[in-house]
């Protein structure tokens, strides 16, 4: 168990703080703890004697900020809200999409094209109108993490990248927040909370992986259910932490394997030597995390567009061009993809390998590049361009666009061996 709940002592003073200085909890004054309305809603969680009219009033005094209105943030946020918890802050600077709408259940297909943080506000008030939200429609930078979390008592990091994974929690660890952490990608997704005192994300993962060797679900894929179920499970530790209940995945990492159902937890502790919250931390100021994690700045980038001449065809006429035209049929997904299926005849170099490898890709033919969805495969395409490959053109949509179309595939290593699940090796999650 917690400290908190070891104590009961400890969990009646932070009761009587909880929230903006509220002192009307434990103290005597006059007035009701919850509104008649309030005890209604409220019945079947404050019957719980782990929560309790007094519990209840201090979730309404509590204010939770959650990193991403996404595929953890929606559960999230939408447990949370009718648990009562009183105040939420959601930060995301994107707006809706169809392909959010299978995982990111605060949205819906009329919410298509408007800020996530309008659509997730008129959902969690919809939910709970004792919920007031704010609704930060920002990326959050080192320039402004600080005074965005400095006003919550605990903080639900649904982030979709690895800058802001490693932002959240240095700004945590200075401003002395709970962090609420899950991450999610295919079938498999992990938590684990950061306590004050009792470890970071960093003391967990001290380096970022090599930009490009963790795909994002938008190349590697997500099963919308997993994202509800791990993001309410981070609802559930948020309850906990504000209540002082129960016993939290702080120093635990649980890792869960839904085509299965194998749940491992794992073990993990607090670096001394941790450069952020160590015995002797040398960060001790936020930093830029793009180029600390090796990929280009997000800050100042310009939103993203297609121009019309950007150089993009169709699975259709890709095909045509590999076999009229002798095209190279270029993959730059990673090796894992690769061998769960791929394209005959194509040509392997993972996307960060390219700038090595230029002389494996000819001057003199077209040039075909496809990765899973068309991002990746756009962002080589433009770089080959510039780097005087006139005839390059990206598969819009990728190897998904082409299973699509029922077009062949190939599966396997390159001596058409399948890889044995016992073989698998676990990969670290960045997103919803």
């Amino acid at each position: 168990m917690t400290r908190a709940a070891r104590d009961p002592n400890q969990r009646d003073s932070q009761i009587q703080r909880s929230g903006n200085g509220d002192s009307r909890i434990g103290t005597g004054r006059g007035g009701p703890l919850l509104s008649t309305e309030q005890m209604e809603r409220y019945s079947r969680q404050t019957i719980l004697e782990e929560v309790g009219v007094a519990g209840q009033r201090t979730l309404l005094d509590s204010k939770v900020l959650i990193i991403g209105a996404g595929g953890l943030g929606s559960p999230a946020a939408i447990y949370l809200a009718a648990a009562g918890v009183g105040t939420l802050g959601i930060v995301d600077g994107d707006r809706v999409d169809l392909s959010n709408l299978h995982r990111q259940v605060m949205h819906f297909s009329h919410d298509i094209g408007r800020p996530k943080t309008q659509s997730a506000q008129r959902t969690l008030e919809d939910i709970n109108p004792d919920v007031s939200v704010i609704p930060f429609q920002t990326v959050l930078t080192s320039e402004n993490a600080l005074a965005v979390l400095d006003a919550f008592d605990v903080i639900v990091n649904g982030s979709d990248n690895f800058p802001t994974r490693y932002l959240v929690n240095d700004a945590s660890v200075m401003l002395g927040k709970p962090m609420v952490d899950a991450s999610i990608l295919k079938w498999e997704g992990q938590a684990t909370v950061f306590l004050p005192g009792r470890g970071c994300y960093r003391c967990l993962f001290p380096t970022p992986p090599p930009p490009g060797t963790v795909p994002s679900c938008a190349e590697g894929g997500i099963v919308g259910a997993l994202a509800g179920f791990m993001g309410t499970l981070q609802a559930i530790e948020t309850v906990k932490i504000l209540l002082g209940m129960g016993e939290t995945l702080a120093n635990r990492l649980a890792i869960v394997d839904a085509l299965t159902f194998d749940v491992r937890t794992l073990r993990w502790s607090r670096d001394p030597n941790c450069p952020v919250c160590g015995d002797h931390p040398t960060v001790t100021a936020l930093i830029d995390y793009d180029a600390f994690c090796g990929v280009p700045s997000r800050a100042h980038a310009e939103p993203a567009h297609v121009p019309e001449s950007e150089p993009v065809v169709d699975v259709v006429r890709a095909k045509a061009m590999v076999d009229t035209e002798q095209a190279l049929l270029l993959d730059v997904r990673e090796s894992w993809e690769w061998v769960t299926a791929r394209i005959p005849g194509a040509t392997h170099i993972p996307m960060g390998q390219i700038p090595t490898r230029l002389t494996e890709i000819p001057h003199d033919r077209p040039v075909v590049v496809y990765c899973a969805t068309g991002q990746r495969s756009g962002a080589v395409t433009e770089a080959l361009r510039q780097a005087g490959y006139p005839r390059v053109f990206n598969v819009a949509g990728g190897i998904v666009a082409w299973m699509n179309e029922r077009l062949p595939v190939e599966t396997g290593s390159d001596n058409s061996r399948k890889p044995e699940p016992g073989n698998r090796k676990p990969r670290r999650r960045a997103t919803p």
